[in-house]
């Protein structure tokens, strides 16, 4: 089952199943109980709108404005240096998961623009996997860590490199700067996270490639590592890393600028687009 949220023709925020025919919206018809993904997914009730996956569409996906999949997770953690080729464009030798902060207003959806920040000469690309929390827990075994996810979606996680120094959160939390979608993909369509291929796209070259089978750290590892210092809830978001390719590792630097077109693929999960708008400033 693919989950979204978005905004219908008339401006209201709502959630649905994606499917071939088009969108369900499911806050048309449950609204009353829920008012998210999040919520849904707060109260264990995944599997009660299965049922809806064969009700007709109501909307086509150019009817609606995409929105991030969950649009404001309690904590959204991010881990970086976690592929091979990664660690080797940035000489990383810590054995320990590097973790940082992503804020839920740095979001944006699929096909809406990215911002580019006016400040930042260095705005370079990531594509990553996105890992939803469905059930709450604490101090999480990995044996136990996947039964705690309910889906997985695509993630591109803009950086701002020049305001990335000791720590990444100066570089990782200007507004729409992080693309989160189309879709969660509920873990039972998914299978094995471990064995994804994941690639990005900038103006249709392939500029990333790779598979979460060659995480450092794994989804179940990074669950127990997490949970142990930071109670998860249902809605929350861990974003796995990116694999190398990057902009700021290439000669001459490849970084991000308006009107650039910015896909992250990944098999099973779909493919994230976006295009990068400058930051708007306020007079």
């Amino acid at each position: 089952m693919k989950l979204v949220s978005f905004r219908t023709p008339n401006g209201d925020k709502s959630f649905g199943i994606h499917t071939d025919a088009g969108i369900v919206d499911l806050g048309k018809r449950l609204g009353d109980r829920f008012d998210s993904i999040k919520s849904l997914l707060a109260a264990n009730s995944l599997a009660q709108v299965r049922a809806f996956e064969s009700a007709p569409a109501d909307y086509a996906e150019d009817q609606v404005v995409f929105l991030p999949v969950i649009e404001q997770p309690g904590k959204i953690f991010c881990v970086g240096m976690n592929y091979a080729e990664k660690r080797k464009e940035f000489n990383e030798t810590n054995n320990a998961p590097t973790l940082f902060i992503r804020f839920p207003d740095s979001q944006t959806g699929h096909a809406c623009p990215i911002k580019k920040p006016s400040m930042s000469n260095e705005f370079d690309y990531e594509g990553e996997l996105a890992v939803v929390i469905g059930k709450d827990g604490f101090r999480i075994s990995q044996q136990d860590a996947l039964g705690h996810v309910a889906g997985y979606s695509c993630y591109m996680d803009g950086s701002a490199r020049d305001w990335q120094h000791t720590w990444f959160t100066a570089g990782k939390n200007w507004p729409q700067t992080g693309a989160f979608g189309p879709w969660l993909v509920t873990a039972d369509e998914v299978g094995n996270p471990q064995e994804l291929g994941i690639r990005t796209y900038l103006n249709g070259m392939k500029v990333q490639d790779d598979n979460t089978g060659n995480m450092i750290h794994n989804i179940a590892s990074l669950i127990e590592y997490i949970s142990t210092f930071s109670a998860l809830s249902a809605g929350d978001v861990i974003i796995t890393g990116s694999p190398g390719g990057v902009g700021k590792k290439r000669v001459p630097p490849l970084f991000l600028k308006e009107n650039d077109i910015i896909e992250v693929e990944i098999d099973r999960l779909g493919r994230l687009r976006n295009y990068i708008a400058p930051e708007a400033i306020a007079a």
